[in-house]
């Protein structure tokens, strides 16, 4: 890496230091490339753990789906996967951090990217701090910071609140209002069993919930891979995670259903829409949307 005037030059700029960022950091090492000098990788975040540090409180260790390894060192060696009650904010990012330290990694944070464009046969990565010029860029910045959050007609005539899943703290702060719960992946799950204990609730999802028994396996997940990997090769958009991998059922989500918090009906009367409700409120005054 060498400054031009104002312009640092370097090989690539990976962008995003989450699970993507490091993992390509990693394997760009083992291509030959140096750290620090042939590449480097720019953070948005002050501290090691990618978009995991932002997760609410209630998202322990219990209840990802998994925390997959980064190349080259287990999740295992690090943290203690039988404390099932730590908090997945804190966990994965003392990983992350162990990660950085093991192999070096030139991590540059917090910086923020603003621009990247073509600057004749280079590209130009402009920030809140210095401007790089890179061969090539490496994309790993997720979807935390810019979540899809679908249009809804007549959603700017809904007086009561709308906010995305990454906004979500705890259930308490909707107590006493009505929730209409959107998606159907695994964080709808969690955010339906914590605000149905707290107030009423529906939820709604484009198509019938698929649920499975039993753990998933590193083979199920070797075969959803396979999965999207044929859609994105084929020039498709790739499905949905849980279209893939299907939803768990877990100790929660059992209780959940027992108490009569939520069911799902053997067949959807409009294929493309499915409202599971759990005790109906004439008002609405609350939206989460999980998409």
């Amino acid at each position: 890496m060498r400054s031009v005037g104002a312009t640092i030059k370097v090989d690539i700029v990976v962008i995003g230091a989450g699970q993507a960022g490091l993992s390509s950091a990693y394997h760009l090492m083992r291509l030959g490339l140096r750290p620090g000098r042939n590449f480097l990788v720019l953070d948005k975040n002050s501290k090691p753990g990618g978009a995991w540090q932002h997760r609410w409180p209630s998202v322990t260790l219990s209840t990802v789906n998994r925390v997959h390894d980064l190349p080259g060192m287990g999740f295992a060696e690090t943290v203690d996967t039988g404390e099932t009650q730590a908090r997945a904010s804190e966990a994965v990012p003392d990983y992350f951090a162990a990660y950085e330290e093991r192999f070096g990694l030139p991590v540059y944070r917090p910086v923020a990217v603003r621009v990247v464009c073509d600057r004749f046969e280079r590209l130009r990565v402009e920030t809140d701090r210095e401007t790089f010029s890179a061969d090539g860029i490496i994309n790993a910045t997720g979807t935390w910071e810019t979540p899809y959050i679908p249009r809804y007609p007549g959603a700017e005539r809904f007086r009561g609140r709308q906010l995305h899943s990454r906004d979500y703290k705890t259930a308490v702060e909707f107590s006493g209002q009505h929730v209409i719960i959107v998606g159907g992946g695994i964080s709808a799950l969690q955010h339906l069993d914590e605000i149905s204990q707290v107030t009423t609730t529906d939820w709604v999802t484009r198509c019938e919930p698929q649920f499975h028994e039993g753990p998933f396996t590193p083979e199920d997940g070797r075969a959803a891979v396979a999965i999207v990997e044929d859609r994105v090769r084929a020039g498709l958009v790739p499905g949905s995670v849980v279209s893939v991998t299907g939803l768990p059922w877990t100790p929660a989500l059992r209780a959940a259903q027992a108490r009569g918090s939520w069911s799902v009906p053997a067949s959807a009367a409009a294929p493309r829409s499915l409202m599971t409700t759990c005790r109906p409120s004439p008002s609405t005054r609350s939206r989460l949307d999980l998409a």
